[in-house]
């Protein structure tokens, strides 16, 4: 995933599909994890810049950053 917009547009397409039939449901689960954990991560990361009083670019954070 190159950004967060990527990330929840895999993940639509993810519950597109599981709705579908054509996903099995523990397969939906294990991405949907996923996601969280990149999330999670990323949340991490701008807790601390701002522990530290920074504001960084956080380019998976950045709409854009897919274009680049």
């Amino acid at each position: 995933m190159k950004n967060a917009e990527e990330l929840r547009k895999s993940l639509s397409e993810v519950f597109r599909q599981l709705q579908a039939g054509e996903m099995k449901a523990a397969d939906a689960s294990e991405l949907a994890n996923l996601g969280g954990k990149m999330i999670n991560s990323a949340k991490v990361q701008v807790e601390y810049y701002a522990l530290r009083k920074e504001a960084p670019k956080i380019a998976w954070l950045e709409q854009d950053s897919a274009e680049q």
